[in-house]
């Protein structure tokens, strides 16, 4: 299993916003923070807030900041939201795949896959939080 970019730059900015809870942060540090092009982020961060996940403050003291508290955010939901499809090849075009077998051990290694993510939250991707928000400063 592969996640897309936009996945992983999703789940970049909630660990950015979970390890700075205590004040609103903006697209343009949380790009320098990972070295990353801050135009991707406006997407990906304007999806989440669409998504409920990230609130967008507007303003000249606006920010961005956590949605829900880290402990509500459920990162198989957030992976399922990112992600177009889970479809790890395309068996609707191929001609055996009325009696293949590849088919269902695929569909049941993706169901495990999810099932591991949907066992976690945020907050406890979090757990060393003080030692995340030291890399950032970096």
């Amino acid at each position: 299993m592969r996640l897309t970019r936009y996945t992983d730059y999703s789940m970049r900015v909630l660990l950015y916003l979970g390890a700075r809870q205590d004040r609103l942060c903006s697209i343009a540090e949380i790009a320098q923070a990972y070295d990353i092009s801050q135009n991707h982020l406006m997407k990906v961060v304007s999806d989440l807030v669409g998504a409920g996940y990230v609130e967008s403050i507007r303003g000249r003291s606006g920010g961005i900041r956590l949605a829900k508290a880290p402990t509500d955010i459920n990162i198989g939901a957030v992976i399922r939201h990112t992600e177009d499809g889970f479809d790890l090849v395309d068996c609707g075009s191929c001609v055996i795949a009325p009696a293949c077998g590849l088919t269902g051990a695929l569909n049941k290694a993706m169901a495990a896959f999810i099932a591991v993510l949907d066992s976690y939250t945020l907050e406890s991707l979090l757990t060393r939080r003080v030692d995340l928000a030291s890399l950032f400063d970096r």
